[in-house]
């Protein structure tokens, strides 16, 4: 597996090795101890999510704060997807900056999203399958959101606006700046 650390700090690019032959391929998509001694995070993940979703569909940007804070791990089982992942700790100092990365089922990349980061994706494919590990239950009390067209975090999401799906909940999250659930 081959770790990359990505700016902002704390998320990880990972590529994992793809062992290919006539039959298919095999790979390990997670090991704890090489995550453990490649990013000396010590990540207990307790919370597997998957969803499914359609081409032009936007999730997030979506976050848990307190005691309810959450770092994931995520990559596309099925399809393609732009992930992306903000940083909204206070007083980093690459706070309101992001990555974006293109994860799919054919390039096999994860991303490592630590505590303190909002995230979403958009669905780039005809469909696809979406995969996350979380160090965290989920808790409604605790969720947050940050507009997925922020002007200050300047995320480009690579599709027209009027092509993209997105729930009426993520349609009225607030600025980062205007955040009511600040981290």
């Amino acid at each position: 597996m081959i770790f990359t650390p990505t700016k902002p700090e704390g998320c990880f690019i990972i590529e994992p090795n793809v062992i290919k032959d006539q039959r298919g391929y095999f790979m390990e998509s997670f090991n704890q101890a090489r995550f453990e001694a490649a990013t000396g995070i010590t990540t207990p993940f307790v919370q597997d999510n998957q969803s499914y979703s359609s081409k032009g569909v936007l999730r997030g940007l979506h976050y848990q704060t307190g005691d309810y804070a959450q770092a994931k791990l995520v990559r596309v089982l099925q399809g393609e997807v732009l992930d992306v992942a903000v940083d909204i700790r206070p007083g980093s100092a690459t706070f309101g900056e992001h990555v974006a990365i293109v994860l799919s089922a054919e390039n096999q990349k994860q991303l490592y999203i630590p505590r303190g980061f909002a995230h979403g994706f958009l669905v780039l494919s005809n469909t696809a399958t979406f995969f996350y590990k979380c160090d965290n239950l989920y808790n409604k009390e605790s969720e947050g959101g940050i507009i997925y067209n922020d002007p200050t975090i300047g995320i480009d999401w690579s599709m027209p606006e009027a092509d993209l799906l997105i729930s009426e909940k993520d349609t009225i999250l607030p600025t980062l700046q205007s955040s009511k659930k600040a981290w």
